[in-house]
């Protein structure tokens, strides 16, 4: 009789619960743990998208929700082949960032193919918003646009007119140097030279001083991570700044300042879609994650928590997972947290928020740890990224 009992008390627990509902929700990320991208992302990244779902409570519709992540190598055919073994085996509904735009552009392609959502946010590239875009498919955090309309204009409106630019040899760099010449021929200033460097590279004194004998007013650096370090170190040996000559940093994290120090980043203008010290709210939330990992986080991370917290919410307002129902309540909510206000994913698959453009303090003027920023402008959401005029996007209906 108990053995009948217990059976039937099994049977009725396995009616009442489907089999969905005890299965994980996961959540993946495609990042470069140990290359020139693990400090910019990494395990910071991790971190933050597994305080997202902390934070939301650790389940959606009754489902836990688990994060898993991979070392793409920063090799586009090792991340479509994750990407695709991820979708396809091992359950996992989206991907929430994938380090590098080489990458992410493979990995759009695998999500496209299979009808899921992907979410970037440390790739700048503009062709996942543009040629590349996707009915599933978020630009999150930033975008080369962004960073060069922030850079470009501000420094030749300085007066810093002629630029030579140092850019990573790979589709992240040629965009990002592509799109800020725009911005300093639009507002008055000239190109005088570039020249190109492969991925990780060690020794960029070639390159600088081609840089150095140009004579330009601003040396452009259109790469990222380590090698944007390497890159400003190298160039402070060889006195460039002190002869008169602008580093502007194109893509720089707080990492990197960090990395650096203020005595060699002083001066510097960036572009960023967040900084810690903002704001009550950015601090409160930057604080608990510097508990975790001991340094503060840069907008990458920030954005994948927000996105994390985006997406979740979108599941548990449609009911489900399924992808569409899911993408439709993440377009028809705005996000609203620490990391941006009044935030809304376009039709192009672009979010659009605020950007601000900051110049790195002296040391001097710098109170406490991680002090490193005076803010010089906030862009609008409306002018920060690129007009849906200027879309290559099919999915933007233009008008007749």
């Amino acid at each position: 009789m108990r053995k009948t009992i217990i059976l039937v008390a099994s049977f009725l627990a396995s009616f009442s619960v489907p089999a969905w509902a005890q299965t994980p929700l996961k959540l993946g990320l495609l990042l470069d743990m140990s290359g020139p991208y693990a400090d910019i992302g990494g395990q910071g990244s991790v971190t933050a998208a597994r305080m997202a779902v902390d934070d939301f409570g650790g389940k959606v519709l009754g489902r836990p929700i688990e994060v898993v992540f991979a070392d793409h190598q920063n090799k586009p055919d090792l991340a479509s082949a994750l990407a695709r073994q991820w979708f396809d085996d091992q359950g996992v509904e989206t991907i929430l960032d994938v380090a590098g735009s080489s990458a992410a552009l493979a990995v759009n392609e695998v999500a496209k193919q299979r009808n899921k959502i992907f979410i970037a946010n440390l790739p700048a590239v503009r062709r996942l918003t543009n040629e590349d875009c996707a009915p599933y498919t978020v630009h999150y955090t930033f975008d080369n646009y962004a960073l060069a309309k922030g850079a470009g204009e501000a420094t030749v409106k300085a007066g810093y007119d002629s630029w030579f630019f140092i850019a990573a040899d790979y589709v992240f760099g040629k965009d990002l140097e592509a799109i800020t010449s725009t911005f300093v021929s639009k507002n008055g200033g000239r190109v005088v030279g570039s020249v190109r460097a492969p991925l990780n590279t060690a020794d960029f004194s070639s390159y600088l001083l081609q840089a150095q004998a140009s004579q330009a007013k601003v040396i452009g650096l259109a790469n990222s991570g380590a090698d944007t370090i390497n890159a400003i170190k190298q160039a402070a040996e060889f006195g460039i700044v002190r002869g008169g000559q602008k580093l502007a940093g194109l893509l720089v994290f707080i990492n990197d300042v960090n990395t650096l120090g203020l005595e060699a980043a002083q001066g510097m203008l960036l572009t960023t879609a967040f900084y810690w010290d903002r704001n009550e709210a950015s601090r409160t939330w930057a604080q608990r994650y510097f508990q975790r990992m001991g340094k503060m986080p840069n907008m990458t991370q920030a954005g994948i928590y927000s996105a994390t917290t985006h997406y979740l919410k979108a599941i548990a307002a449609a009911g489900t997972d399924e992808t569409r129902a899911v993408m439709q309540k993440m377009r028809s909510t705005s996000v609203n947290d620490f990391f941006v206000e009044n935030g809304r994913i376009r039709e192009d698959g672009r979010v659009i928020h605020e950007m601000y453009l900051y110049e790195v303090k002296k040391p001097a003027d710098s109170k406490r740890a991680w002090d490193y920023y005076n803010l010089v402008a906030t862009i609008p959401a409306d002018q920060a990224f690129q007009p849906l005029s200027e879309s290559r996007c099919p999915l933007v209906k233009k008008p007749q």
